[in-house]
């Protein structure tokens, strides 16, 4: 193997080495070691401990797997997502199986997940415990929100398998004790698809009364039974599940539990409103025993009677009792003859007097309605209105006559205050004005030598104020109804 490099100043460039190992691009790499990984790892199951779990908006999940020593990325795409059994939590200990793979994006393997399993009871069971604290916290299981059972339902809704043994038992134990209308809801009780039959059953009962327009021919039940034979844990899995728990939280009409056997406990047993042990308890709780009734009626029926006749006994001696304390009949009605006599007595002569009182007045308003009468009256009444005639003419006159003379006061006034001072002027008054052309009333205010303008009704003069004027006039005040000219 022969090379070479060739010097220029301090830079050396060295040839590579001439080999047979073969060239691979990226693409190619990654590719081969996808198809060595698939090929070598089929299928497989896969335990460890679940990691940065995160659904992506696409429905996708993303995932790891890890134990103490490594850590193996997983992915689970959304079609497989939708049928889980089980939601995947940071913490839980789960099997996965599926097939490994490689992201060549970003140089890493992983694996994609078909099915998610919890890795032991144990989990199982901290799964659970979770769940009910936290439903418990949201008050799914208080008891004030259980409802009491009907004490006798006319039609029952049983939310159960249609092939199992528990309908029938079901079935033959209502007829035993009292039999009843059944509406059977068949579901899955087991798998992946029993938890959203379920509590679409439960909803459905609940929606029956909404519905029965539609299906005019199907009762809406007065009692729910949700019931399942035994099994394991994971077999009773489908009665853990959140949206199970919450339909029959949710649920309108009373609901019974009955799944497994007396031993076993799911979490719709805490929200129900009843737990049956087994299937077969749950339709005695539902039901009375008929014959015991028809026992208990017979014997509260005999009770009755024997109590009300001895009541009629007693109440017959105490009427009788009373009966010896009455007076006689005749006495009362003596009695009460006398004194409806003595009304009857009172009542004629009342009447009488009013009759006659009553004649007396019409006699005295006959005399006063005779013609000679009523012509005199109407006679003095025409002389009255005669002389109340003339008085008001001569009151009218005198009222006119003093309204007339304040009326012509007021307009000689009116017109001595309204006249202007052009009509003035022409009675001999006039108006002085000093070179400011200001009117000067008062003789002081006049300096002499000053210039005058002196307007006449006919035109103004212009004059010169003498150096000894005259001495001023003591004016008296004008009269209140003469005005002012200024």
């Amino acid at each position: 193997m022969l090379g070479y490099h060739v010097a220029m100043n301090d830079l050396v460039i060295t040839a590579p080495p001439q080999t047979s190992i073969i060239e691979y691009t990226v693409s190619e790499l990654s590719q081969a070691l996808r198809r060595s990984i698939e090929d070598g790892f089929g299928y497989v199951r896969v335990r460890g401990e679940v990691s940065g779990f995160k659904r992506h908006g696409s429905g996708h999940c993303y995932f790891a797997l890890k134990d103490a020593e490594a850590v193996l990325d997983a992915v689970c795409w959304r079609m497989t997502a939708i049928r889980l059994s089980i939601k995947p939590e940071d913490g839980m200990e789960v099997v996965c199986t599926g097939r490994l793979t490689t992201f060549p994006g970003r140089s890493k393997y992983q694996i994609v997940v078909d099915s998610i399993e919890l890795a032991g009871v144990g989990a199982l069971l901290k799964l659970l415990e979770e769940r009910r604290q936290r439903l418990a916290a949201e008050g799914l299981f208080a008891a004030e929100r259980k409802k009491p059972l009907p004490f006798l339902p006319e039609v029952i809704g049983v939310v159960t398998s249609p092939t199992g043994a528990v309908i029938r038992d079901i079935l033959h134990r209502l007829a035993d004790r009292f039999p009843r209308h059944v509406l059977v809801w068949p579901v899955a009780v087991q798998g992946e698809a029993a938890p959203a039959q379920i509590a679409a059953a439960i909803a459905g009962f609940n929606r029956l009364s909404q519905s029965s327009v539609s299906q005019p021919g199907v009762p809406r039940p007065d009692l729910i039974i949700v019931a399942r034979g035994g099994g394991s844990l994971e077999d009773l899995m489908a009665f853990n599940e959140e949206i199970v728990v919450r339909a029959a939280a949710a649920s309108a009409i009373p609901l019974i539990s009955a799944v497994g056997h007396e031993t076993d406990t799911t979490l719709i047993d805490h929200a129900s409103d009843r737990r049956a042990p087994t299937p077969t308890a749950a339709a005695e709780m539902a039901v009375p025993v008929r014959f015991d009734l028809l026992a208990e009626l017979a014997g509260k029926s005999s009770r009755l009677s024997g109590g009300l006749a001895r009541l009629l006994s007693e109440r017959r001696l105490h009427l009788a009792g009373l009966a010896r304390g009455l007076p006689l009949p005749q006495d009362l009605i003596g009695n009460a003859q006398q004194r409806l006599d003595d009304r009857t007595e009172r009542l004629r002569l009342a009447a009488e007097r009013h009759l006659r009182a009553a004649r007396h007045q019409l006699d005295l308003a006959a005399v006063r309605l005779r013609p000679d009468v009523l012509i005199a009256d109407v006679e003095r009444a025409g002389v009255r209105l005669a002389e109340t005639d003339v008085r008001l003419r001569a009151a009218v006159t005198r009222m006119i006559a003093a309204k007339r003379d304040g009326l012509d006061n007021f307009a000689g006034r009116l017109a001595t205050h309204s006249e202007r001072h052009e009509s003035l002027l022409a009675r001999g008054y006039v108006v002085v004005r000093d070179g400011a052309a200001r009117v000067l009333t008062e003789a002081a205010a006049i300096k002499p030598g000053e210039g005058l303008e002196l307007e006449f009704y006919d035109g103004k003069v212009n004059v010169i104020a003498g150096r000894t004027p005259r001495r001023p006039v003591r004016r008296t005040a004008p009269r209140p109804e003469q005005g002012s000219l200024f």
